[in-house]
């Protein structure tokens, strides 16, 4: 029989399978020899008193075989000659929506304008270390998306969004560990992402999809109010019904193509703020109340949130044991986000640490309509990228120093390898901004002791929480208000924040598209 239990137990019997068996028979009265499997179903950590405890699920079977579950990369039938879907962008909500599209027996045609997982190298070492940006191949545009070389976090506070546990089990298919099936935030690490990108891709082609990589489009194919297909800054033509737009949040070529064409957008709110870099150490001393971390635990993480001037001030891609990266999408702007390796060991931790604007707040970007918060964006980008003398140097401020106006005299070496120059990030971030994370800081550190330190290090800017733009799409068909085929998908148009959200609303848009219907 399998009896289902919910357990709270030390670091020390968690993280060991005997331990664990030795708890399991004395807490319920059940003889070792009759406990013939422990699955462990769901892990989180309670951290919230001085002695932590991991909360498990666990199926234990008793006089029962265990018949573990497969996850198999899906074999499917060949769709070379079936009817096209083109998918524009190969980012979480591309990829998942070729899978779906396979599943019903189409053909996916993903257009790419960056490199594969493989090649993007090289022109993530060309800005990390010659601060060049190549606006084709970046951290945000190639093969995987933004999520392949930023983290690759797959928890979503969204349960509602569609099927979690399908998304988790594709990538377990793929290659990512049975573990992101049972921890309460799975993690895979920017270090296993592109391997597990790399298998979804051989997955597509061997069934009959098609993938084109450098292939930025640059023009959509309209017969009145219909799409009927793209074209190629190569001058190729790309033809069919159905259109899926995933160009991910920094689309912003795609989102002046839709403009252009008369095709309805509109100026969404954002967030914009620094991202912060504590020792791990630090983090860990506070979040575990201990002086040295049980090498049994993980790095800890952080989830902060305050209202500022009736406004949220809250923690955002909180990356333990991670890296702090430029993240430009094109010469002449400079951008930050963070990530970890699947390990989590590096010393530092960092988070965007953002505030909440609203469309108010865009008013003196009036006169460029639509695209007035992401000009506001990217004037920020743009300021950063000047003061640092036109390099991928980061604007940078000791934490103290930043919400006393002093221009940090010393800055440490951080994990941000094109290196930092010292400002008063006043001169970077608008005044509303600055004064909500001066005092944002200092309430923080209400919910953590120790987090407000001149120890913490803040890059600027960080400006691509989100899309400034939204697609407006028929939330009973997900097609275009006002063109049929056209398919707004994922973190570009505004409807997903990550990369699960952004895969379920891949293949959200791929039922909806071929079937006309989809799993709400």
């Amino acid at each position: 029989m399998k009896l289902e239990l919910n357990v709270r137990v030390t670091p020390e019997i968690a993280s060991n399978p005997d331990h664990l068996l030795q708890f399991v028979s004395k807490q319920n009265k059940i003889p070792k020899n009759e406990i013939r499997h422990i699955e462990c179903i769901s892990r989180s950590i309670d951290a919230r008193q001085r002695n932590i405890v991991f909360q498990l699920k666990l199926d234990v079977y008793t006089n029962e075989e265990f018949i573990p579950s497969q996850f198999l990369i899906p074999n499917f039938p060949n769709v070379s000659l079936q009817e096209p879907v083109l998918i524009i962008g190969a980012g979480p909500a591309g990829l998942f929506a070729a899978l779906r599209v396979l599943e019903l027996g189409k053909k996916p045609i993903i257009l790419e304008r960056g490199k594969n997982v493989k090649e993007r190298v090289a022109d993530l070492r060309g800005i990390n270390v010659h601060h060049i940006v190549n606006e084709d191949s970046n951290y945000c545009f190639g093969e995987g998306g933004a999520g392949t070389y930023s983290d690759g976090k797959l928890y979503t506070r969204s349960k509602k969004r569609g099927n979690i546990r399908k998304v988790l089990e594709y990538l377990v298919s793929f290659g990512a560990t049975k573990q992101i099936l049972v921890d309460a935030h799975p993690h895979i690490g920017t270090n296993k992402l592109p391997r597990i990108i790399q298998n979804i891709r051989e997955c597509i082609l061997s069934a009959g999809g098609e993938i084109h990589f450098q292939t930025r489009i640059v023009d959509l194919i309209l017969d009145g109010k219909s799409i009927i297909g793209v074209k190629s800054i190569d001058g190729n033509k790309w033809m069919s019904k159905n259109v899926i737009i995933a160009t991910g949040h920094s689309g912003r070529e795609m989102f002046q193509i839709l403009h252009e064409k008369g095709i309805e957008i509109h100026t969404k709110p954002i967030a914009i703020g620094v991202r912060v870099e504590h020792p791990q150490s630090l983090i860990d001393s506070i979040q575990y109340h201990c002086v040295t971390k049980n090498p049994l635990l993980p790095a800890s993480e952080y989830s902060l949130a305050k209202q500022i001037n009736g406004r949220g001030v809250y923690s955002f891609c909180m990356c333990p044991g991670g890296v702090i990266a430029p993240c430009a999408t094109k010469p002449g702007e400079v951008v930050t986000n963070g990530w970890s390796s699947a390990e989590r060991s590096r010393p530092t931790a960092n988070s965007g640490i953002v505030v909440e604007l609203r469309l108010d707040d865009f008013k003196s970007f009036d006169n460029f309509g639509v695209f007035s918060a992401l000009q506001y964006q990217s004037s920020i980008e743009q300021k950063a990228f000047a003061l640092n003398g036109g390099t991928q140097k980061a604007p940078a401020q000791r934490m103290v120093d930043f919400t006393k106006n002093i221009v940090s005299t010393d800055l440490p070496k951080t994990s941000y390898t094109p290196g930092l120059v010292s400002v008063s990030l006043a001169d970077v971030l608008p005044p509303l901004i600055v004064d909500a994370l001066q005092k944002g800081f200092k309430e923080f550190d209400s919910s953590m002791k120790g987090y407000f330190t001149n120890e913490a290090i803040l890059h600027a800017p960080e400006t691509r929480t989100s899309s400034p733009i939204q697609i407006p799409r028929n939330p009973d068909s997900l097609e275009h208000i006002n063109f049929k085929g056209l398919y707004p998908c994922g973190e570009g148009a505004g409807y997903a924040g990550g990369i699960v959200s952004a895969a379920i609303d891949g293949m959200k848009c791929a039922e909806a598209a071929i079937t006309g219907q989809f799993t709400k």
